[in-house]
């Protein structure tokens, strides 16, 4: 019965929006660690600040949900196959070309192809896993979304493309797209809160070895760094294992839609924490924020029945 409350509309709305803050919070708060952590802002100390953030976020997971369940979180034997395949799409595969490609790009471009993962992920949902089925209502949820996402980046947007940059980003959002729709499947036989702690402390791991063999070096000198780091790992462990409930209960494209709103958390939390100029009008947020409401909206409407 008490699983039941993840598939209610109004939980879901404020679940999704909750993990959506904070996603949109990581932005300021990895500007900030970057500033006390990273001597050298190269691409080999910025995967190895991620493993760290991510290993450190799966054993709070591990260690949190298993203190509430009063017993050590650990997977089954045949579920560790598929937890591994999901930690290679959702954090080695994602954040590594992600990082990559957004040294190559810029923020505002960056910001737009990774907004695209709602369409990714509904594509397929339904036309590969076959979890669900392509609507012509869900594409222009989407779109909605997406013109949304335009908006609050609009200024200094470009259409020039290159593969190192732009190519990169939009491979790392198809990772992400994939590792959303195999959780959905894999949630089926495996806590999803087991599956997010597990596969963060595999992924984590080879992000941190991978750093260290590139020469990658992260300096945590601080009470501050400290703080910013173990906030970082702690709201990676609440939004991803909440996520993973959510999709677990709904269909792909009802929690996907919601992401949308990540950037746009991201641009208000930056404004307010960091002294950078993000260039983002009030009127096009406010625009964002219309398009973007329209699109969930769209997409979990249902009619009642005569």
């Amino acid at each position: 019965m008490e699983n039941k409350i993840y598939s209610k509309g109004i939980f879901v709305f404020f679940a999704a929006m909750l993990c959506c803050a904070l996603w949109g919070s990581a932005t300021p708060f990895i500007k900030i660690g970057y500033e006390l952590m990273l001597p050298e802002k190269d691409v080999a100390s910025t995967i190895l600040f991620a493993g760290i953030r991510f290993f450190l976020a799966g054993l709070l997971t591990v260690l949190i949900y298993s203190m509430a369940a009063r017993k050590f979180l650990y997977p089954q034997k045949e579920n560790i196959g598929k937890i591994a395949i999901i930690s290679v799409f959702q954090t080695i595969i994602q954040y590594i070309f992600f990082y990559i490609g957004l040294a190559n790009t810029t923020g505002v471009k960056g910001t737009v192809i990774s907004g695209s993962n709602s369409f990714f992920s509904i594509l397929i949902a339904s036309l590969v896993f076959r979890q669900e089925k392509l609507s012509v209502r869900k594409v222009i949820a989407c779109v909605l979304g997406f013109a949304g996402i335009v908006a609050v980046n609009l200024k200094g947007l470009d259409l020039n493309m290159n593969l190192t940059g732009d190519g990169f980003v939009l491979f790392s959002t198809i990772a992400y797209a994939v590792s959303s729709v195999l959780m959905k499947k894999y949630s089926k036989d495996e806590n999803p809160v087991i599956i997010s702690g597990y596969q963060f402390i595999l992924g984590g791991l080879v992000m941190i070895i991978l750093g260290l063999a590139l020469g990658g070096s992260v300096k945590v000198e601080s009470i501050k760094a400290i703080g910013v780091l173990v906030y970082l790992a702690l709201l990676s462990a609440v939004a991803y294992s909440l996520w993973g409930m959510l999709l677990k209960h709904n269909p792909v494209s009802k929690i996907t839609i919601y992401t949308f709103m990540i950037p746009v958390f991201g641009v208000l939390l930056s404004w307010i924490m960091l002294s950078e100029q993000s260039g983002v009008s009030l009127v096009n947020l406010v625009i964002a924020l219309v398009l973007i409401a329209l699109g969930i909206g769209v997409l979990n409407y249902v009619p009642k029945k005569q």
